[in-house]
């Protein structure tokens, strides 16, 4: 906006200082060939009363400031040395006054009629004296036009400030608020209309704060109303003859538990900021496969993981992390049947984070599915969207034996997540 604004004051400016400009020089240049004339038909007009004198007349032309040359009758001349040209001819034959243009400059010859035959006097205004001040004026006129233009640029580049400023402040606001930070405000500054965006822009945000909070409160709620049954589960569980069978219930209750725990941290930790969430994949990724692996044992399903040794940080808090590959591996157990093998493999990924992808054998998906509230088996459609959430990038393929594989790119603790 600023070049824009800038290349119209420069055009607009150029266009006013042609108009006045141009003309301007042109009369500066009129104006110098009317006073080298003017000068030079002085001093002839105070040369011909004094035709008939030859004393004063000799007297004249040596004081006069301006070249001049007298043709007497008898064929001699004084003042300026110069032959008859074909204007003095002219005058003399026609007894009128001529003002002729030469190659030389402008030639102004005067007859003056006398009892002993015609005297011409004749002056020359070269081109030089002609166009004496004008190159000077010119100049003068392109600085003053060149010092009003860059003037020009100079007060649009305030308006251009003034205007584009408060712009920039509003896009930081918005990408800030775009990145969590909803704490972030633009300051009512510039014109009337930009103070209006401002106010609509704090507006919004207050409004999704208010809408995050109410949300938050009722995932607490629910998870909340969660806890009431399941503690009936575990009594129910503790109450059953079969010690296996109570632990496997009791287990399974367990984990809801924390489930719902994980669903009420995850609703306070919106408030802080992304970079606050980190944790060690290798750690998390271990855990929740050593947990599945007990019911992949169970169904017949031949678990092959490939997990790094070290220590490998990412960006993601533990609990989205866990819960981003619960989801995937049940998908794993729910859409597959039992003796599907899958395999399970974290690595690091270059510039620092880590790629998690999970792969199975089984008849797969097409990928026109893995969309939020979309599920051909009867569910909520959201245990993908889970994991997408907790990724920079989300893939879905085939894997190199068959069935379904996804990719989750993790970011690492000091990379922005990808839009």
């Amino acid at each position: 906006m600023r070049k824009r604004l800038w290349l119209l004051v420069a055009g607009t400016t150029m266009l006013v200082l042609l108009a006045f400009l141009v003309p301007l020089a042109v009369l500066v240049r009129e104006f110098a060939e009317d006073k080298a004339l003017s000068r030079a038909s002085d001093a002839v007009q105070t040369v011909v009363p004094l035709v008939g004198d030859v004393n004063g007349l000799r007297l004249s032309v040596t004081a006069q400031a301006v070249p001049l040359t007298v043709f007497l009758p008898d064929g001699s001349a004084i003042g300026a040395a110069a032959a008859p040209t074909p204007a003095v001819r002219l005058a003399a034959a026609r007894g009128r006054a001529l003002s002729v243009t030469t190659d030389e400059g402008r030639e102004i010859v005067v007859p003056v009629v006398g009892a002993g035959g015609t005297t011409v006097v004749r002056t020359l205004v070269t081109d030089a004296e002609l166009t004496s001040g004008v190159t000077r004026a010119w100049l003068t006129l392109a600085g003053l036009g060149l010092t009003l233009v860059l003037l020009g640029l100079l007060v649009a580049d305030r308006l251009a400030r003034s205007i584009t400023k408060p712009i920039t402040e509003l896009s930081e606001v918005s990408h800030r608020l775009a990145n969590d930070e909803l704490t972030a405000r633009a300051a009512p500054s510039g014109p009337r209309e930009l103070r209006e965006v401002a106010g609509a822009l704090n507006h919004l945000a207050g409004h999704i704060q208010e809408l995050l909070a109410a949300e938050r409160e009722q995932i607490a709620d629910l998870s909340h109303r969660v806890r009431t049954p399941l503690t009936a589960l575990r009594l129910e569980a503790e109450s059953l003859r079969d010690p296996d069978e109570s632990a496997r219930v009791a287990a399974a209750a367990d984990e809801v538990a924390r489930a719902v725990t994980a669903v009420i941290q995850q609703a306070r930790r919106r408030d802080q900021p992304p970079s606050a969430a980190a944790c060690d994949a290798s750690a998390v990724v271990r855990d929740r496969v050593a947990f599945w692996a007990v019911l992949a044992e169970d169904t017949g399903r031949e678990l092959r993981q490939s997990l790094p040794s070290s220590p490998l940080p990412v960006a993601v808090a533990a609990d989205d992390l866990g819960a981003a590959l619960d989801a995937l591996l049940g998908n794993v157990f729910a859409h597959t049947p039992d003796g599907t093998s899958f395999s399970v493999t974290l690595s690091p990924r270059p510039g620092g984070g880590a790629v998690l992808e999970v792969a199975d054998e089984g008849p797969g998906f097409p990928s026109s599915e893995a969309q939020r509230g979309v599920s051909a088996g009867g569910s909520t459609g959201l245990g993908l969207d889970i994991a997408r959430r907790a990724a920079a990038t989300f893939e879905i393929g085939a894997g190199t034996t068959g069935g379904a594989s996804v990719h989750l790119s993790l970011p690492g603790p000091t990379a922005p997540r990808e839009a």
